[in-house]
């Protein structure tokens, strides 16, 4: 057996087209785009790469892009002001902080400054618990962008077991949450875990989130499996070993093409979605 292919380029496509779609409409009843304000701390690249793609993809999907940039050297408090100001703005919809920020700043803190109406990146208490809670409010971005990949290819969750492995705050605890709504059940591994190869053998769906090159290994895999590859590592390289897992999956994500587009087409989507409710 060969996997198919999950392909997020595709399916982020399509939800970049409608997202596109909703901008226009909100452009012309409101009198202005929506707007996405970025809050980039320093000048670390990868993040200052990150940004100007999502810049770029908003300015194409007819969002406006607000630009904050702040020296390596700005405190918490400083960084909290400057959010608080954004969420007061009522020309704002949704605000991002780049991940990660210096090591001198709460992050925490500064997350929780962002108002939960305009928290499309869904990285705040708030957005947690309405995912938790299965209640209106914004996903994070990667978890959302996984539902919709799961549901582009009609992958049934339902009483299926689900093993995801990582328990990041913005992807690994909230996709697990995602997936316990949706009727499955749900297996969280980690760095501690002792019996991975077990665990991950025993999934129907597999979600690899924990940052470390081919660590799931494809004779782990149950045949049949639907693998979720959402690592990203240096030499486009995800979580899974790709080449073993493709010959027992019954679907899997590239890497790249897989996950990653589908982060930056629900961060949009939502940016619209906070626009139009404030009309």
């Amino acid at each position: 057996m060969t996997a198919g292919t999950i392909d997020g380029t595709a399916v982020s496509r399509k939800l970049l087209a409608e997202t596109a779609e909703r901008a226009a409409a909100f452009t012309e009843k409101a009198g202005r785009a929506p707007c996405l304000a970025t809050v980039l701390v320093g000048h670390d690249p990868a993040s200052e790469t990150y940004v100007k793609m999502k810049r770029n993809r908003s300015r194409k999907n007819g969002i406006t892009s607000r630009a904050v940039e702040l020296p390596e050297t700005t405190t918490t408090d400083e960084l909290v002001a400057v959010i608080t100001e954004l969420s007061n703005d009522p020309e704002v919809d949704g605000i991002l902080l780049q991940h990660p920020v210096p090591a001198q700043i709460d992050e925490r803190a500064a997350f929780e400054a962002i108002a939960p109406g305009k928290d499309v990146d869904g990285v705040t208490m708030y957005s947690f618990a309405a995912m938790a809670f299965d209640l209106p409010g914004f996903h994070s971005c990667t978890p959302g962008g996984i539902m919709r990949l799961l549901d582009a290819y009609d992958v049934e969750l339902s009483g299926k077991h689900a093993v995801v492995v990582g328990r990041s705050p913005i992807l690994g605890k909230p996709v697990g949450m995602l997936l316990l709504n949706r009727h499955a059940t749900v297996t969280y591994c980690h760095s501690r875990t002792t019996d991975l190869a077990d665990q991950v053998g025993r999934a129907d769906v597999v979600v690899a989130a924990v940052g470390k090159p081919e660590l799931i290994k494809g004779e782990w895999l149950k045949p049949g499996a639907v693998v979720i590859d959402a690592g990203y590592n240096p030499g486009n390289v995800g979580d899974v070993e790709q080449s073993v897992a493709a010959e027992r999956a019954s679907l899997i994500t590239p890497v790249p093409g897989g996950v990653g587009p589908m982060t930056i087409a629900v961060l949009l989507e939502q940016t619209v979605s906070a626009a139009e409710a404030t009309i």
